[in-house]
């Protein structure tokens, strides 16, 4: 069975969080994790917290829903939320899933939902088996399967294998990015880990090849969801 999709909404209007709210209380495969009228909070929120889509209102104060999704690292799928039909076109140009024109009705909502839940399973599926991180002058092919942890040290990380430890110069944030969220994450400012390979679980920490990283503090609420996973 497919996991439920892990969603937010972003919208300065109450009403809109509200409509939105109610229809994903519908759909059995959507789980709205948080809404949000400041989109700042929103930021905030992403930087430890990982999702599958956001439901994106275009037209707010401050930042754009377009400005808010290319200031993004890692970008969820999105669902473009406005009342006005001319960002059409600049919504479908970032990749949007799809575009609601307000006020949408459950089956427009609901076309949205099945649509995104078909491109997230697939891309689910396509998660690759290894990646290339240059060591030195060349490139060295990883297997997902053999990374336990990386952690930052620096300018560099250290990935540490099933057998030995690769040293690579780029940021844990780069790092994240090549890694599927599925099967790692972040749980300290200078600590990444694959969630198969926790040998112990401490009230703030995890032990992985017998060492004990702590969760950082801006991590907690993701390792809870991710925790509740694993059990």
């Amino acid at each position: 069975m497919n996991q439920a999709i892990q969603a937010i909404a972003i919208d300065d209007e109450p009403k809109a969080l509200e409509v939105i709210q109610i229809h994903a209380e519908k759909v059995p495969f959507l789980e709205l994790k948080a809404m949000f009228t400041n989109a700042f909070e929103a930021l905030d929120y992403l930087r430890t917290n990982q999702v599958d889509l956001i439901f994106l209102d275009i037209r707010m104060p401050d930042i754009t829903g377009l400005e808010l999704l290319s200031s993004l690292t890692s970008k969820p799928f999105v669902v473009f939320t406005t009342a006005y039909s001319e960002y059409a076109v600049q919504g479908f140009e970032v990749d949007a899933l799809d575009y609601l024109l307000k006020p949408f009705s459950f089956p427009r909502f609901l076309k949205a939902c099945n649509k995104a839940s078909e491109v997230i399973q697939k891309s689910a599926k396509s998660v690759p088996e290894s990646i290339f991180l240059k060591t030195g002058y060349q490139e060295e092919k990883v297997f997902l399967e053999e990374i336990h942890y990386i952690e930052a040290e620096g300018n560099y990380l250290n990935v540490m294998l099933t057998e030995r430890k690769l040293v690579v110069r780029m940021t844990l944030n780069e790092m994240s990015e090549l890694l599927p969220t599925n099967l790692f994450l972040r749980i300290h400012r200078s600590y990444l880990i694959a969630l198969d390979k926790i040998e112990k679980i401490a009230k703030n920490a995890v032990e992985i090849k017998s060492k004990e990283i702590a969760i950082g503090a801006s991590y907690e609420e993701a390792w809870a969801e991710a925790k509740a996973k694993l059990r």
